[in-house]
């Protein structure tokens, strides 16, 4: 095994050590201690009483719970159990439907901005030497995920085409921003699986203002298209992406100015149609 992949593994180790031995109340602490507790309380929902699981409560479960190799709620209902007589608090029930409604109850909003203020905390915190070159490099990648099989999310989420409907679950396609330096998740959006205005790079689109002036962003060949570039270019933004596998056809590296060894300067002419966003 050669160095960098021992690196990776010993990272990987490191992460699942770090990921076992924190709990609910480790979450909880983060959530309301001093660096994100004026955040969290400006995101509660005004109407929320104090249940067994108050929201701040609920999503320090929610996160331990995503985090354990036994991803059940039974898991997380009783380890929160256990904490609370450990702690000294009074018994509650291990029955786990108060938890699984107080989780339907948590604010999408407030879960969302958690994540992009957290992984913004993150990526302010990288010393300057993880930047490359000085210049903070962000990866944009797309996937899709299945969704429950609700009609609410067949109405905004259809299922993939041909498919009968009894058939099959909703499906949603997402694209993310993290920081190259940290891993940090920095923002994504989230979308439809076809249709207008359901690609990859429509999805992106929304999401611009994450960057700002000299920043580098890395993404794959579904990326590299003329109005995209043209609207990096125009927000003063440097992107890297593998060459589009239609450009691929018809670029001639015998022309254009030459820069050095597969390098050399093209020029794309603009399109008829433009995308529906801009």
């Amino acid at each position: 095994m050669n160095t960098n992949n021992k690196l990776v593994v010993s990272k990987q180790q490191r992460i699942k050590t770090l990921a076992k031995n924190y709990d609910s109340y480790d979450f909880f602490n983060l959530l309301t201690g001093p660096e994100m507790l004026s955040t969290v309380e400006a995101l509660l929902p005004e109407d929320h009483r104090e249940r067994q699981f108050p929201p701040t409560e609920t999503l320090s479960m929610f996160v331990a719970q995503a985090m354990n190799e036994d991803r059940s709620c039974q898991k997380a209902v009783n380890d929160a159990a256990v904490k609370r007589v450990v702690s000294g608090l009074s018994p509650c029930s291990t029955f786990t439907g108060g938890y699984c409604q107080a989780r339907q109850r948590l604010p999408l909003e407030m879960v969302s901005t958690l994540v992009r203020f957290t992984g913004e905390q993150m990526n302010n915190q990288a010393p300057d030497e993880w930047r490359w070159h000085g210049k903070r490099v962000y990866l944009i990648d797309g996937t899709t995920i299945t969704l429950p099989d609700t009609a609410a999310n067949q109405a905004v989420y259809p299922r993939e085409g041909g498919q009968k409907p009894e058939l099959g679950f909703a499906i949603s396609r997402l694209v993310g921003v993290l920081c190259l330096s940290s891993g940090a998740v920095l923002n994504a959006a989230l979308g439809k699986f076809s249709g207008k205005g359901a690609s990859e790079q429509d999805l992106l689109r929304t999401l611009l203002d994450t960057f700002k002036v000299g920043d580098l962003v890395i993404g794959d060949a579904f990326f590299g298209t003329y109005f995209l570039l043209a609207s990096l270019y125009e927000r003063k933004i440097d992107a890297v992406f593998e060459q589009f596998g239609a450009r691929k056809r018809v670029a001639d590296f015998r022309k254009g100015k030459h820069l050095g060894a597969k390098d050399h300067i093209i020029v794309f002419a603009r399109p008829n149609h433009k995308p529906d966003l801009l």
